[in-house]
């Protein structure tokens, strides 16, 4: 595997939003970045409710599923259009699921969550239904916190170690968003370094 690009973004007026900013609006970035346990540093996150934390450290998507939407909306994707922090070559996000492991550098990834469509990805993409589109797509990027720290850059090898438990793929979390899990399931989610905030939400 391969790391394609790394993405870093500022504060931006939301679309249709006079009053707010958000920092969706990521560019690819030449060079070395430092990245410790809140993210890429420099990187600027400005809703801090539901973006960003030490368990949404790291947003990243597989190349093959951004090639995908580019195929579906019939435009070109630049690295960093859908928020992206890193995109990576030689995986899907459908294939990756919580604990899994990306060293890329001195850096060392967990998955943690998948990603979930908000009404600013939604004007980001000039797309009122684009919350309904990807969330039918079932191909959600993945958040990582960060085991390890150091700096990483655009053409780094990356290492992909797969969680050893049972798998909660990044569909799988997307489909149940905001469901009530008992019994078998909800003990399976909480046997997976899941999200801090999804882990309080069952009771673990």
């Amino acid at each position: 595997m391969k790391l394609l690009a790394v993405c870093m973004g500022e504060a931006r007026p939301t679309p249709g939003r006079k009053s707010s900013k958000t920092g969706i609006f990521k560019q690819p970035v030449g060079g070395a970045v430092m990245v410790d346990r809140e993210g890429i540093v420099g990187d600027r996150i400005v809703n801090r409710k539901h973006h960003g934390g030490p368990d949404q450290a790291i947003y990243l998507e597989g190349a093959e599923d951004l090639a995908w939407w580019e195929s579906e909306l019939g435009i070109p994707l630049p690295p960093g259009t859908f928020g992206e922090n890193l995109v990576i070559d030689g995986i899907a996000n459908r294939d990756i699921a919580v604990g899994d492991r990306f060293q890329i550098g001195d850096v060392l990834l967990e998955i943690t969550s998948a990603r979930i469509p908000c009404a600013t990805f939604a004007l980001r993409m000039v797309d009122p239904t684009f919350v309904k589109r990807y969330t039918k797509a079932a191909r959600p990027g993945a958040y990582a916190r960060v085991l390890h720290p150091g700096t990483l850059s655009a053409g780094d090898l990356v290492q992909y170690t797969a969680y050893a438990g049972a798998r909660l793929t990044m569909p799988e979390l997307l489909r149940t968003f905001g469901q009530r899990l008992e019994g078998e399931a909800r003990m399976r989610y909480l046997s997976a370094p899941i999200h801090y905030k999804l882990r309080d939400s069952l009771g673990g």
